[in-house]
């Protein structure tokens, strides 16, 4: 622990932080203007992403994955204390003046910034763990790992995702990690409130839905704090806050992840309808809906907001042998009955 203490200590002395005036003027020198499909909202504050990283409890023994590092105020502040940084930034102008900058500020000789940074230019969307890390990876017809597109990351593998996600894509983008890189423990992610207040929420809350449950598949989630707007530029409409999760094993049932996600999905189109109502086309009917929902122990009537991720996988679960047993009555039924004298 001492050891580790000593290192972060020494990273501390090494990083000069951007400040308001520093963000503004790498911008001008490279000709930058945010650009809002990016979402591009730079955090000017050094204190605000100091303390991102502390609640992000990241040190020497993390590789920490940060998505969309922008002009580097985040990565410096990981990398102050002691934590190796693969960047991954779908921006080539800033992926490009990424690793100059974080020279320009530390006093990491070049092998050791080499060693502590990795900037990937990439959509965080079309990237993947190195190929003996394993994890959720569905590729589209014909397509192969690292083909079209799709970017394997460099090892090590990632420990921890630490990231100021776009507001545009921030969900899919955070399912889409957890999903890809079994080997992220935990995550701290700021995106906009509202957003947070989803991804953080139970059962029975007024802002739980689809992503609250999709991320409670992969671990536990809490709101770890709020971010003002003031601290960004240009300054969103919106406040932001911190969400922490952390990761733990996804229910034990039959049913895959897709058959899972679909019942959420279902579950929350209708989601005033009860849901022996909502569940009805994804079951293939009313009735038949009403009898996985029985057979899953959950009472039709009563909505999917009030369901945990569990019980919605006990409910995709429940779905397969009465599908199963209504597809044999139907063979049997097509076999047993007598054929028509005017057809034979």
């Amino acid at each position: 622990m001492s050891d580790e203490r000593d290192e972060c200590d020494e990273a501390k002395e090494a990083v000069l932080p951007l400040g308001a005036a520093a963000i503004r003027a790498l911008a001008a020198q490279v000709g930058l203007r945010p650009a809002k499909p990016w979402g591009q909202n730079f955090v000017v504050d050094a204190n605000t992403v100091r303390r991102i990283a502390r609640l992000a409890q990241v040190g020497p023994a993390d590789v920490v994955l940060e998505v969309g590092p922008g002009l580097g105020s985040l990565t410096l502040a990981l990398l102050e204390r002691g934590a190796r940084v693969t960047a991954v930034e779908i921006d080539p102008v800033l992926a490009e003046l990424l690793p100059q900058t974080i020279a320009e500020r530390t006093r990491l000789v070049p092998q050791a910034l080499a060693d502590r940074l990795r900037v990937v230019q990439a959509d965080a969307m079309r990237v993947a763990g190195p190929s003996a890390e394993g994890g959720d990876f569905t590729p589209e017809p014909g397509q192969a790992r690292g083909v079209q597109g799709l970017v394997e990351l460099p090892g090590p593998v990632a420990t921890a995702l630490v990231a100021n996600l776009p507001y545009n894509v921030a969900v899919p983008v955070l399912l889409t990690l957890l999903g890809r890189l079994p080997s992220l423990g935990r995550a701290l992610v700021m995106v906009q409130w509202e957003v947070a207040e989803r991804l953080a929420a139970s059962p029975g809350d007024r802002a739980y839905g689809i992503p609250s449950v999709k991320v409670a598949w992969y671990g536990t989630a809490r709101l770890a704090g709020h971010v003002p707007r003031t601290v960004f530029w240009p300054a969103p409409r919106v406040d932001s806050g911190l969400v922490e999760i952390v990761r733990r094993d996804p229910p034990a049932t039959t049913a895959t992840r897709e058959e899972v996600f679909a019942c959420v999905d279902a579950a929350f189109s209708q989601r005033r309808k009860t849901l022996r109502a909502a569940l009805a086309s994804w079951a293939g009917g009313a009735v038949r809906a009403e009898d996985v929902l029985r057979a899953a122990g959950v009472d039709p009537s009563i909505r999917g907001e009030r369901l945990s991720v569990h019980d919605f996988a006990r409910i995709a679960a429940a779905a397969a042998p009465i599908a199963s047993s209504s597809s044999s009555a139907a063979s049997r039924a097509r076999f047993d009955t007598p054929a028509d004298p005017g057809t034979a």
